[in-house]
Order: structure tokens, then C-alpha cells, then sequence
């Protein structure tokens, strides 16, 4: 519920204003409000006060609530997982359950412990590796509130294996174990998930989870992380590639003989082939180092940028408060329309753009795209100018659309044009 808010609260704000104001111009209270000498800016000193207001809570509650919320929910959920084992294997995906991935196609029984299409993924030391595949028609889970062990009993089946072979060259044939088995028990240690304690919180690294401070702390350590593995790849491909950082090492003794255009041609065609591959063999291994390095800074980046998002959001829920208020508050005043009708029509296209703004923004961002300060208040920015002119326009009394400006230039076009090319028609 708490991580509805963001969403329900700047909408809420503006329905409000709309229906306020627009009910207010309707039954032509403004026009009284401003016979008596009372201007729209008077009329919405109060209702400033209580927005600034609503803007710190919602700031307090982003900053305070909506972590400690998410905080108990994530340890929450683990501790029933970790109490009920057989409701951690949800239908249709892969579960994570101790060292394996389960997914099953469907789930029976009393405690929905009867599984049906099992298929298993053991893990691997190496990370982002599934060396042993498992497959079943039917199994079960067995397992006792005294033991930590969870048994799996699976039936008619069978497994894959990847075998890596010592020699590389044989690497690229691919082996593999495959067998079949009527009847299979796996035991899964929970000895450490068994340990229920819904005050046990050992949950507490996704960014929604942290207020102001912790998040500028772990900015602090991400960039820092960020930076040192820049600076050791830096220092590391440099050696292996054999350029030297100092300058001063680079110079060269004049005594020396020069070298020849060609330094092939100082060995033999044995050396040579054996020279030529192990260099091969190093531009390949230095390449996979810088794209896998690439890859690894793009995901700690990414994840900076994350922490960056969440941090300014607790500041664009408080702020999206107030930016629709001064828009709903002054179109209700230029629509004149109260009531559930015209009023919500205008909030929801309004809200709808500033949501897919802001979505888009924080999407782009964490992609890199953007700085993560623009994607984060892209649409603040954008419908600011919204609602100053709004704002605006209802202190003057104009309409929604001024017409007069725009169809007064293309009549006085128009004139001066007759009066160039039908100079008659003037004189008569």
C-alpha cells in the first residue's frame, strides 16, 4: 500500500483542485470573491500553506514510510518462504531454493507440496552457469519443522550434464552426461533459511529500502568502488599490454642499435609461427578482458544510477504535490466546471502525461541516457511552464485558449497583403 502512494497522492491533489475551483467559478463564487475586492491569490493563499504542508509529509513519508514498509515486506515474504518451503516455489517460473532453481508447471496437494513438469537448474560456482539440468514428470516435497532438510523427491525423469574437459581443444565438441532415473531424492540444506524470526531483518540492499542518508552513503561507497575498478583495470590491461605509465621510462638510449623495419625477420619460421600466435592468443584474451570489464562497469553504473533515481524521487513526489496544484487549481477557475464530469477527464490526461514522463525518464536514465537528475524531474520540468501559465491566465480572467492571439496576426496578414496587391480596393 505504501508504494501506491507516489502514484495516488499527486493525482489526488489535482482532482481535488480541479473540482474545487472549478465548482467555486461554476456557481460564480470567484466573481463575488473578486466584487468584494478578494483576488484568486488571496483565494489560494490558505490552500498554498496546506499543500507546502502536504509536500513535507509526503517527503517525510517517501523518505521514511515507504522504506521501512518495503523493508518489513521483502523480510516478511522470507520468512514465509523460509517457514513454508513449498510456498517459495511459485507456478510457471523458476524459484530460487537453496543451491537449485526449480520451476514447476503445476502444484497439488494439501500444502502444495505434489509437483507436476518439474524442471531443476543446479547452480554452478561460476556465476551466470547452469552445468546440470534435471527434469521430471512428477515429485514431491517432503520436509519436517524438526529437520533442516528438505527433501525433493522426483520421479521418471532425467538429467543433463556439461562436462568440461582439461584440454581446450576438446572444449568445442561440447560433452555431456545425459541419464534417466525412475526415482531421484534431492536434499536441499535449509539450515540456515529454517531459522524463522520476523524480526530477523538481514534484507537491506535495494535502493527503495533506503532513506536520504543511507542512499547518499551508498552512493558514496558505489562510486567509490566504481572508480577503484576503473583505476586497477587501467593499471592491470596497461601492464599486460606492456605500455608504462611514467614518461620518464620511456626514454630511449642512443647507443643502442636500431631495430629493423621487420623483427620477424631475426628468427626462424618456427619462432615466427609461435610468435604470431602468441600474440593472437593475447589480443583475444585482452579483448574478452576489456569487454567483460565493459560489461561489469555498465552494471555497477546502472546500479549507481538506480540509487541515484530512488534518491531524487523522494524529492519529485513532494514537489509533484505542489506543481499540481498550481495546475488544477487555476484550470478549474478557466473551465468552470465542478462536479466528477470534465474535472476528472482533465486530471487523468494531465496525470497520465506527467506518469509517462516520469517512467520514461527513470528508464532512460538507468540506461545511461541521461543524467539520472534529468530523468528524475523531466516532467517537472515539462509541465512547470503548464502550470505558470496557467496560473497565469486565470489571474488575468483570460480563457483556456486566447483565440484573439491567434487569429488576429492571420487577419492582419491577410490585410496587408489585399492592401499590397489591391491597392484600389483601399482607395475606394
Amino acid at each position: 500500500m505504501p508504494r501506491i502512494i507516489p502514484l495516488v497522492l499527486p493525482l489526488s491533489v489535482l482532482l481535488a483542485s480541479i473540482m474545487t475551483f472549478g465548482n467555486l467559478a461554476e456557481n460564480y463564487e470567484f466573481a463575488a470573491m473578486k466584487s468584494s475586492g478578494i483576488s484568486l491569490q488571496r483565494a489560494m493563499r490558505i490552500l498554498i500553506v496546506f499543500i507546502c504542508v502536504l509536500s513535507i509529509v509526503a517527503f517525510w513519508f517517501a523518505n521514511n514510510v515507504i522504506p521501512y514498509a518495503e523493508y518489513k515486506f521483502v523480510n516478511f515474504r522470507k520468512n514465509i518462504a523460509q517457514a513454508k518451503p513449498a510456498m517459495a516455489i511459485a507456478e510457471g517460473q523458476f524459484n530460487d531454493v537453496g543451491f537449485y532453481n526449480i520451476k514447476v508447471n503445476k502444484k497439488s496437494g494439501e500444502n502444495g507440496n505434489i509437483l507436476t513438469g518439474v524442471t531443476i537448474h543446479e547452480k554452478s560456482n561460476n556465476v551466470g552457469e547452469n552445468k546440470t539440468v534435471i527434469k521430471a514428470k512428477d515429485g514431491k516435497l517432503i520436509s519436517n519443522e524438526k529437520s533442516s532438510i528438505l527433501k525433493l523427491v522426483l520421479n521418471d525423469g532425467y538429467y543433463y550434464q556439461d562436462v568440461t574437459p582439461k584440454k581446450y581443444e576438446d572444449r568445442a565438441k561440447l560433452p555431456f552426461v545425459k541419464a534417466a532415473f525412475k526415482k531421484q531424492i534431492i536434499n536441499i540444506d535449509l539450515s540456515e533459511l529454517n531459522k524463522v524470526d520476523e524480526d530477523k531483518e538481514n534484507i537491506s540492499s535495494t535502493n527503495g529500502m533506503l532513506n536520504v542518508n543511507e542512499l547518499r552513503y551508498t552512493l558514496d561507497s558505489l562510486n567509490k568502488n566504481l572508480d577503484n575498478e576503473i583505476l586497477s583495470f587501467s593499471e592491470n590491461i596497461n601492464q599486460r599490454v606492456g605500455i608504462k605509465r611514467s614518461p620518464i621510462e620511456l626514454k630511449t638510449d642512443k647507443k643502442k642499435k636500431p631495430l629493423p623495419t621487420n623483427l620477424l625477420s631475426l628468427y626462424t619460421h618456427k619462432q615466427k609461427a609461435d610468435i604470431l600466435r602468441m600474440a593472437a592468443s593475447n589480443v583475444t584474451s585482452n579483448v574478452y578482458s576489456i569487454e567483460t570489464t565493459q560489461k561489469d562497469l555498465k552494471d555497477k553504473q546502472r546500479e549507481i544510477n538506480k540509487h541515484l533515481t530512488a534518491l531524487y524521487e523522494k524529492f519529485v513526489i513532494a514537489f509533484a504535490c505542489f506543481l499540481m496544484f498550481f495546475i488544477g487549481a487555476p484550470l478549474g477557475a478557466i473551465i468552470r466546471k465542478g462536479g466528477l464530469g470534465l474535472p476528472i477527464v482533465f486530471a487523468v490526461l494531465i496525470f497520465i502525461t506527467f506518469h509517462f514522463i516520469n517512467t520514461f525518464g527513470k528508464r532512460l536514465s538507468q540506461e545511461g541516457g541521461m543524467t539520472p537528475f534529468m530523468g528524475s524531474w523531466m516532467s517537472s520540468f515539462i509541465l512547470s511552464p503548464l502550470a505558470i501559465l496557467l496560473t497565469y491566465r486565470a489571474t488575468n480572467d483570460n480563457g483556456l485558449i486566447n483565440f484573439d492571439a491567434i487569429t488576429t496576426p492571420i487577419s492582419q496578414l491577410f490585410q496587408k497583403i489585399s492592401e499590397r496587391f489591391f491597392p484600389a480596393q483601399k482607395q475606394q
